[in-house]
């Protein structure tokens, strides 16, 4: 049996960010659903939001794991570990978001909120959709351009959400409330524009 023989399959890493992708649209969705719940039951959804945060930081040591024993990567170690990280902080931003609603007892979610939680999983689903072919790219390009649109959209939802929120708003607390919520929803979407861009490097270092 040949040295090869031991040596990891790449494929293994390209598995691992696929399910890391999962795990992201399927947070995205339970915060999408968790924030048109009328009936304000958040608590489960962010018990399950949790429980996806902890299974990514498992694929995340795995990533880890896997580079301090693989002689051969797909491509550079550095950048599996990037990529790796950021598509597990997506995760860490929608379970921050999660929590803040139940955190701040908040009841009302605003328009912003939703909206704010579909682009999440609009741009989840690109992200998916791009590892899932990440091994040999395919329709890779027009994705991206729609991720950096979505992140456009999610800039201008959250300058508009921050406008009425200090215009309308005379209760401090509510500000403060809201300002942390918008900032973490914001802070989502643009860990997955910062992967898009991670993954697009990628892309152009090694074709």
């Amino acid at each position: 049996m040949g040295l090869l023989n031991f040596l990891p399959r790449e494929e293994q890493y390209f598995d691992l960010f696929i399910q890391m992708t999962l795990y992201i649209s399927s947070a995205a969705r339970e915060l999408k659903e968790m924030l048109a719940d009328k009936n304000h039951d958040y608590a489960e959804y962010a018990q399950r939001i949790k429980g996806l945060e902890h299974a990514c930081d498992e694929l995340t040591h795995n990533v880890s794991t896997r580079l301090n024993k693989s002689f051969i990567t797909p491509f550079d170690r550095e950048d599996i570990y990037t990529m790796s990280t950021a598509l597990d902080d997506i995760v860490d931003l929608i379970d921050d978001a999660a929590r803040a609603i139940i955190i701040f007892d908040v009841h009302e979610i605003t328009d912003y909120a939703r909206s704010f939680a579909d682009v999440i999983v609009r741009m989840a689903e690109q992200l998916q959709a791009i590892v899932a072919t990440l091994q040999k790219p395919k329709n890779v390009t027009q994705r991206l351009v729609e991720i950096h649109r979505l992140e456009n959209e999610g800039d201008d939802l959250y300058h508009a959400a921050i406008a009425e929120l200090f215009h309308d708003s005379h209760d401090a607390l509510t500000v403060l409330k809201w300002k942390e919520v918008y900032e973490k929803l914001e802070a989502a979407v643009d860990r997955c524009e910062n992967v898009a861009n991670i993954i697009e490097s990628v892309i152009i270092k090694h074709t």
